[in-house]
């Protein structure tokens, strides 16, 4: 049985998001689909809760960041560096200097990623959440295509 709720977001972005379906299927079906697909029970609601409450921070996106200005330093707390490893830190870091992320995106990756519940974060992990964010960010649709190809190019690299 497949026990991470990354994977749960995974499979549901894949299978529902990247293809350009409507992302609303009714939640008792979904989760019998998951379910069959080899999800638990406790792993497919956790999914379910962080789709919500970042659908919640999506609709309070364009209200001050609350991790400073564009331009300030952003410091890691103890519990969040012991989640991001200086490469996603520094991954971070480069997409917001680059645009792609702005303060409060950044913010919102780091929320969503501490609320994954597991210290097993990698880079591709960071990566996958990114990719769920902008997906999710009004008016920032243009950088889809660039999350989807940061994050396959890594997963077919893999696959090679």
């Amino acid at each position: 049985m497949k026990e991470n709720m990354l994977e749960v977001l995974m499979y549901l972005f894949e299978n529902y998001m990247i293809e350009g379906n409507e992302f609303e299927p009714d939640q008792e079906v979904l989760t019998a689909e998951l379910a069959r697909a080899g999800f638990g029970d406790g792993e497919i609601n956790k999914a379910f809760d962080w789709l919500e409450d970042l659908s919640i921070l999506c609709e309070q996106v364009g209200t001050p960041p609350a991790g400073g200005s564009e331009y300030g330093v952003r410091y890691f707390s103890l519990d969040e560096r012991a989640r991001f490893p200086m490469e996603a830190q520094g991954l971070l870091l480069s997409l917001q200097q680059t645009g792609i992320l702005d303060a409060q995106t950044r913010e919102l990756v780091i929320d969503r990623i501490m609320a994954l519940e597991t210290d097993d974060i990698d880079i591709d992990d960071l990566k996958w959440v990114i990719m769920m964010i902008l997906c999710n960010q009004p008016g920032r649709e243009d950088l889809f295509a660039w999350a989807e190809e940061l994050v396959l190019d890594g997963v077919q690299a893999h696959l090679h």
